[in-house]
């Protein structure tokens, strides 16, 4: 599995009231036990609006949690090109717009976003109740790449996300607490539209949602997916971060089918080798009349 959307809240690095709540810890030893019962392959961290523009908790991050894992980061708009190459040395992939939770110059981001996607193909991933979706529509239009996260949020703005998924959007099966909709429902209309859109992830630790992730939510994607689970929890963010695709080995079977052996088997015998019978052994048949 490929977990698309998770946070680590480390105190050895800054954090910052959002709207005055300050979330506890939750570290990567925290997340690494959360999901012990899953084989997670990877994943991509995402800063959270309690961190800022900081980027030191998350070059320490991904530094620990080595191949498979990348980052989502907001930066500062004054941000230099060097510094956005550099981030996208260590795993870096994308920005992040939190237009939820954090007041932003969407035009300054806008712009931001266009010079990272040119400069090492970084993609956008917006944070927004889908209600606002299509208010947004002459920014998100700039958007050479995005993802939308926990579903689009409502089901105000789900005609327009279904629109974005036509175009090529991505939609992260995230934030099942967070929303008021029928995730399974949604998550079957985006599936129907492009079965290469949805992305998995826990959005663990789940700070101020309704509810935090639950083991059954990698059951309902499966559930309505079907036979696209593999490309749902792993294969679709896979390549939407730029990571190897995973090579997965065929289970073997436990009773498998084996070809039928004989010690001596039957050869072809020529016409001439046939026996020839008796006379008496043929017995003409009587005439019925």
């Amino acid at each position: 599995m490929f977990d698309a959307h998770l946070h680590i809240f480390d105190p050895r690095f800054p954090r910052f009231e959002n709207q005055g709540y300050l979330p506890g810890p939750f570290t990567i030893a925290d997340y690494r036990k959360r999901m012990s019962r899953f084989e997670i392959g990877g994943g991509a961290v995402v800063s959270g609006s309690f961190q800022g523009t900081d980027q030191t908790y998350l070059k320490a991050a991904l530094a620990e949690l080595g191949e498979g894992w990348v980052g989502v980061t907001r930066l500062d708009l004054d941000a230099t090109d060097d510094e956005i190459i550099e981030l996208d040395r260590i795993g870096v992939r994308g920005l992040r717009f939190n237009l939820k939770r954090a007041a932003a110059d969407i035009t300054g981001m806008t712009l931001q976003a266009l010079r990272a996607h040119e400069l090492v193909g970084w993609h956008v991933e917006v944070y927004i109740d889908g209600q606002m979706l299509a208010s947004l529509q002459p920014v998100i239009s700039k958007l050479p790449v995005i993802a939308v996260d926990h579903l689009g949020m409502s089901d105000e703005g789900l005609p327009f996300l279904l629109d974005l998924v036509d175009r090529g959007a991505k939609v992260k099966a995230t934030g099942f607490g967070r929303v008021s909709m029928n995730v399974a429902d949604t998550l079957r209309r985006i599936h129907a539209v492009n079965p290469e859109a949805l992305m998995f992830g826990t959005d663990l630790p789940g700070t101020r949602a309704g509810r935090p992730f639950r083991d059954s939510d990698v059951d309902l994607i499966c559930d309505v997916v079907g036979t696209d689970m593999f490309a749902v929890l792993e294969d679709n963010a896979r390549a939407f971060y730029r990571l190897p695709a995973r090579v997965r080995r065929l289970p073997a079977d436990p009773d498998p089918t084996l070809p039928l052996y004989t010690e001596q088997p039957t050869l072809p015998l020529r016409r001439d080798a046939l026996p020839k019978p008796e006379a008496a052994d043929t017995i003409p048949l009587p005439i019925i009349e």
